[in-house]
């Protein structure tokens, strides 16, 4: 959605940008072509392999782009190590890279065989596999049910702990085709595979991207400075759920109760919020990256505190 993510953001000569899902890099390249020739932009990605793919990619921009190692979720803390205090934009890109679903050693996907892997950060906390061994039976159904808004949960659930007393769970088909065999044929869907929300239950888990989008979101409205501009890019209903609530809370100011006669708590709206409805990838972007079916971007302006 280059387009509509350059139309909403806006950028412009000189402005400081933060592209918080940085992956390979092309939304920074469009934000730096279009705030030449001196404006900044800062990437942020917990992935090694996405930072320096990235920065190559860039490397054309010099000192413009600087990238950081990191989650999004602590874009204030990574922003003030580089005594950054407030940034013009800020676009958030949120859930797997192509590049990462791709790669079959990631263990992102299911289309080809890999280790179980899922963290986005290769190098810091519990993989899938290690999740999916240790996890009681009702954390498992939790994790698949609330995060992957699986109906099978439980069935899937029961399915992986007895399969796991005969052998450890070690790679993304061996999971994927356990799934399958448990979801009745007559209940699986023919545009998706059988097993891609118990991998997104598990992918959320894994990297606590629901809090990120929590913690990163209202780090950005803080930061952005009054005239600047938040995009957000979710694809699936528990992070629009979450994008759709802090623009609305941030847009609404008073937080009272509706009971009282005025308001108590002086509360101002901090956002103008810029998306009515969700946009959607157009017909041309479907065509060439069927990916983009599941996008949807918000977008709010920053109003003067």
């Amino acid at each position: 959605m280059a387009a509509e993510v350059l139309q909403y953001l806006a950028p412009r000569p000189g402005g400081v940008y933060l592209d918080g899902t940085l992956g390979a890099g092309g939304h920074s390249e469009l934000i730096l072509e279009a705030s030449g020739p001196d404006g900044l932009v800062y990437g942020i990605d917990r992935d090694p392999s996405a930072l320096a793919a990235a920065s190559q990619r860039l490397e054309r921009f010099g000192n413009r782009f600087r990238p950081l190692r990191g989650s999004f979720g602590d874009l204030a803390e990574l922003l003030a190590s580089q005594g950054v205090g407030a940034i013009d934009g800020l676009l958030l890109d949120l859930g797997v890279s192509s590049p990462q679903l791709d790669r079959a050693e990631r263990g992102f996907s299911f289309r080809a065989d890999g280790p179980l892997d899922m963290r986005m950060d290769p190098s810091q906390g519990d993989t899938a596999a290690d999740l999916v061994n240790s996890l009681s039976e009702r954390e498992l159904e939790r994790a698949i049910k609330e995060y992957g808004e699986e109906r099978w949960a439980r069935k899937i659930a029961q399915r992986i702990v007895a399969a796991r007393q005969e052998r450890p769970f070690e790679t993304t088909l061996q999971l994927a085709e356990l799934v399958e065999r448990t979801i009745p044929r007559r209940f699986q869907e023919d545009r998706i595979h059988p097993a891609t929300r118990t991998f997104q239950g598990l992918r959320i888990l894994v990297n606590s991207e629901l809090e990120q989008v929590e913690q990163g979101l209202q780090a950005g409205i803080d930061l952005v400075r009054p005239g600047g501009r938040l995009v957000v890019i979710s694809f699936h209903s528990l992070e629009d759920r979450i994008v759709k609530q802090r623009l609305r809370d941030a847009a609404s100011g008073c937080r009272c109760p509706r009971q009282l006669p005025q308001c108590v708590c002086g509360q101002k709206p901090l956002l103008r919020v810029l998306t009515s409805r969700p946009v959607m990838a157009g017909d041309a972007e479907l065509a060439e990256n069927p990916r983009s079916r599941s996008a949807k971007l918000r977008a709010a302006e920053r109003l003067a505190g």
